[in-house]
């Protein structure tokens, strides 16, 4: 009696195993990658982004994390318009502000929904906002020191 017939697949059969598992290989691969925010660039900008979002707010700041749903901004700056009290002076003055001294008293730290960017621009470490974050940090260092 000749068993090996019984126990021996046809080849059609054994072929489809190794490319489900090379298959699921790759997929847990990109997932990682994808996960844990690894970038083809490299290394992550030190300058400044400045941040639009849908709601035509401008946050200016450290952007990490832009990969998922939530992106993270540290070290965050927006932009503040006074308008004069007196309609005879029609100057409305624009402050850079650091948040965190607001009335809530949030931490200098925003996690912003991806869904809600419209675009994100890299700022030069010479731009008017760079220079005048730089200014406040030096002012705010200055002031800590006894």
């Amino acid at each position: 009696m000749d068993t090996t017939n019984d126990q021996v697949m046809p080849p059609s059969r054994r072929a489809w195993w190794p490319w489900v598992l090379a298959g699921l290989i790759i997929a847990g691969i990109v997932y990682w990658l994808w996960s844990s925010n690894w970038q083809l660039s490299g290394a992550k900008s030190t300058n400044y982004q400045a941040i639009f979002l849908t709601n035509d707010q401008v946050y200016f700041g450290k952007l990490s994390q832009e990969t998922s749903v939530f992106a993270h901004l540290d070290d965050v700056f927006y932009l503040q318009v006074t308008q004069p009290l007196q309609p005879s002076d029609p100057q409305s003055k624009i402050n850079l502000v650091k948040l965190g001294n607001e009335l809530h008293g949030p931490i200098n730290k925003m996690k912003i929904n991806r869904d809600h960017i419209l675009f994100i621009e890299e700022l030069r470490p010479d731009s008017q906002v760079a220079t005048a974050i730089a200014k406040l940090k030096k002012d705010e260092m200055a002031a800590a020191q006894p």
